[in-house]
Order: structure tokens, then C-alpha cells, then sequence
């Protein structure tokens, strides 16, 4: 499974709230959802995340082993 839960630490340690991402960024607040709910997201979303915190993939997702996939 995919996990965005770094891209909420990411936000914090830059400054940037869900709102700058809407109003200044442009960014949907569906995709936004997503993000929130683990859901899958296009690689353009990671890039234009990438882009606007200034960090790295690693910096806003993490691959985790799921439970179910380990029997």
C-alpha cells in the first residue's frame, strides 16, 4: 500500500497549509482528499507535489507492506 502520511509532515515542516495548496497552488481539493484517504494518485500529482514543497518523492510517500499481502 501507499501511503501519503509523509506528505502531511512535509507540509508542516514547510509552511504550507491544505489551504495554500488550494487557493495559491491550484490544486484540487478532491486530490487532496485522495491524498488524505491513501487513494491512488497520478505521478503528475507526486511531481507537482514535488515541485511545490521542494523535496523529494520519499519526502511525501512511502510504500508499506500490507497485512494481507504477507500470507
Amino acid at each position: 500500500m501507499i501511503s501519503f502520511e509523509k506528505l502531511w509532515d512535509t507540509m508542516k515542516e514547510k509552511g504550507i497549509s491544505q489551504y495554500a495548496l488550494i487557493k495559491k497552488y491550484g490544486v484540487s481539493p478532491a486530490q487532496i482528499t485522495r491524498l488524505k484517504r491513501d487513494e491512488s494518485v497520478s505521478t503528475h500529482t507526486i511531481e507537482m507535489f514535488c515541485e511545490i514543497l521542494d523535496c523529494r518523492v520519499e519526502d511525501i510517500m512511502e510504500y508499506k507492506k500490507n497485512a494481507e499481502t504477507d500470507r
